[in-house]
């Protein structure tokens, strides 16, 4: 049985935002999508792009993985496996366009957590271990301050500036950074408190988004 959470959900959607909007997606599935913003977040099922930017359909190209992560580029011949999240990138930039690339972490994140803790494997294979692996490193040269709180909280964030880092392996992106037609943003969201902090670029600093 399909789940009556999903198709009460669907019969609600289609009275309300769907017969609202029905104008806006007959021209999104007529003329396509052209989304301005790239998100790049995690797939933890608290953490919604849509909900927290209120956004509508077409708005934003959204890529989500285990701990908002970007891998570092690969060049064909180096590549040895699948590439879910490389591929959408190359689609946002190369074929979509985007003006925005934005990498949103979040509080309490389960990817980071496993990492922090040394977590066990939950399979023999460990997708989930291989993956976050990637934070391995950037846990390692992490001063800590004995504050278990405070640690995950700035791996957390940390974790944003490496996949902002990793995004500018991208040969595509970096050419259009360097030109001014690309701009890059690290933003995290705190799911109990519905905060949401910006990355100052310059200092790597978070700080509390501007109210109107």
């Amino acid at each position: 049985m399909f789940p009556k959470r999903l198709s009460d959900g669907y019969q609600a959607f289609l009275s309300g935002r769907f017969h609202n909007e029905r104008i806006r997606y007959e021209q999104l599935g007529e003329l396509g999508q052209s989304p301005e913003i790239l998100l790049i977040g995690c797939c933890d099922s608290r953490v919604s792009p849509e909900v927290i930017f209120d956004a509508g359909p077409g708005e934003m190209f959204v890529i989500r993985n285990v701990a908002n992560l970007v891998p570092p580029y690969e060049r064909e011949a180096e590549s040895s496996s699948y590439h879910g999240t490389s591929a959408a990138i190359e689609f946002a930039v190369n074929a979509l366009d985007v003006k925005h690339i934005v990498v949103l972490g979040h509080a309490s994140c389960g990817g980071v957590r496993a990492v922090f803790d040394d977590v066990e494997p939950l399979t023999k294979i460990d997708f989930v271990g291989k993956w976050v692996s990637q934070i391995v490193p950037v846990a390692d040269n992490l001063p800590r301050t004995g504050d278990r709180a405070i640690d995950v909280q700035r791996l957390e964030w940390a974790v944003v500036g490496h996949s902002l880092a990793n995004l500018m392996t991208f040969p595509s992106i970096r050419t259009r950074v360097e030109q001014g037609r690309l701009e890059l943003h690290g933003a995290y969201f705190g799911v109990a408190t519905g905060l949401l902090f910006l990355r100052d670029p310059a200092t790597g600093e978070f700080s509390p988004c501007p109210s109107r």
